[in-house]
């Protein structure tokens, strides 16, 4: 079994940015990731995209290193190293043996602070985002899913990483390079380090490439009202999508727990209630799933079912019901017990990877203020009794909820 410290060492740098660090004895790899507050929240509606594009830059080259040195280096120094736009912000990562950190926390930072965001670069980058939106036409799931956040979530929160059309082809190499130096900066950034790592080792690396880095810059206005209601998107397929977007509990709030359980009972795996009662006594769908998401801001749940036209309408009928079932309050022992083996197997399965570790540690950050063991979720699960669950699932509300459609005809909406 991992062997993790039972405290987690954490400390800010004189320029604002905060570095968490677990250091998990049995591992010989350590996990480094960076939050950098330059996600799509941080664009303005006509530069959708410039997140994404700004991350495949800094896998092109630095001002030291162009692309193929930058490459080889990582390369000999047995690190794997990526990059990518998030709602929030833009993500670093790296992954590497404990006895080559230092080695390869070098090359991170000159990756991260120095990168050469080339004319040449930018344009080779912009077609890679370009050919990411175009892949979307032969994802209607996912094209369905963006469709139904966007109207769901309040600005700037409902936008996707992937951009329009206009708004790609609108940027330019040095608007991108202006909107990366306004946004990668110390303030509100976050490094975590998880695996064979010596806390006081990693800080004073860390000091030493990233204590020079300057900067600041304002968090986003968010907007509190959002269309949601029905919409259908028509697609000549033989296929339906349909997803459901309700409103959940924000993270680090009393009932997330909860939440996750009650998502769980709904969605873990053949067991649950939505395969149950939707594929199986039914045989309505080829998919169905829900899946729950938090900010500190605010959380939603998102169900799916995958069907055909001749069902379509009976399967989302069928779906918003279970969802509303829910708040019957009837789950059993045996539903919750399931539910919480479930979510306790995968928090002791994230724990044997130091990757997990170190982008769970950023997000407790961010979403709950302060990172958590992996003793400390078990904790919580079990907490969970019966009698507070079901009491919780009896005052669970939806809010008004967002339905998507995507298929040859638009359906009769429940609500």
């Amino acid at each position: 079994m991992t062997a993790t410290h039972t405290s987690i060492v954490q400390t800010s740098l004189d320029n604002g940015l905060r570095v968490v660090i677990e250091p998990i004895d049995s591992m010989r790899s350590l996990a480094m990731r960076i939050m950098i507050p330059s996600g799509v929240i941080h664009q303005e509606k006509h530069e959708l995209g410039i997140a994404s594009i700004c991350a495949e830059l800094l896998l092109r080259g630095s001002t030291t290193r162009n692309s193929q040195q930058q490459a080889d280096a990582f390369d000999l120094a047995g690190a794997v190293r990526d990059a990518s736009p998030a709602p929030r912000s833009i993500g670093v990562s790296m992954t590497t043996l404990g006895n080559r950190f230092e080695e390869a926390i070098q090359l991170v930072a000159d990756m991260s602070l120095n990168p050469a965001m080339t004319d040449e670069s930018f344009e080779a980058s912009r077609v890679m985002a370009q050919h990411a939106l175009a892949s979307l036409a032969d994802d209607p799931q996912q094209r369905a899913v963006l469709a139904a956040r966007e109207r769901h979530n309040p600005e700037p929160f409902n936008r996707s990483t992937f951009g329009t059309e206009e708004s790609l082809a609108s940027l330019t190499a040095d608007r991108t390079r202006q909107w990366w130096k306004a946004n990668a900066v110390p303030q509100g950034s976050i490094i975590s380090i998880a695996g064979a790592i010596d806390p006081a080792q990693g800080i004073e690396l860390i000091k030493q490439r990233f204590g020079n880095w300057s900067g600041s810059s304002k968090s986003p206005e968010f907007q509190s009202e959002a269309p949601r209601g029905y919409a259908h998107e028509e697609d000549d397929t033989n296929q339906v999508q349909v997803i459901i977007v309700n409103d959940a509990p924000a993270a680090g709030t009393e009932h997330e727990m909860y939440e996750l359980l009650a998502v769980s009972v709904l969605s873990g795996g053949m067991s649950g209630r939505l395969f149950t009662e939707v594929r199986e006594k039914r045989g309505l769908c080829y998919s169905v799933s829900a899946s729950y998401r938090a900010t500190r801001e605010f959380g939603l749940v998102t169900s799916y079912v995958g069907t055909t036209p001749e069902r379509a309408q009976e399967s989302l009928d069928v779906l918003y019901d279970q969802l509303g079932a829910m708040q019957a309050g009837d789950v059993t022992q045996t539903e919750l017990d399931r539910a919480r083996i479930g979510l306790k197997s995968r928090v002791s399965f994230s724990g044997e990877s130091t990757g997990a570790r170190a982008s769970a540690l950023i997000a407790d950050i961010v979403k709950r203020g302060a990172p958590r063991t992996l003793a400390q979720i078990i904790e919580q699960i079990d907490a969970v009794d019966l009698e507070s669950f079901n009491n919780y699932l009896r005052t669970r509300e939806l809010g008004r909820v967002t339905i998507q459609t995507l298929g040859p005809t638009a359906l009769t909406p429940p609500c």
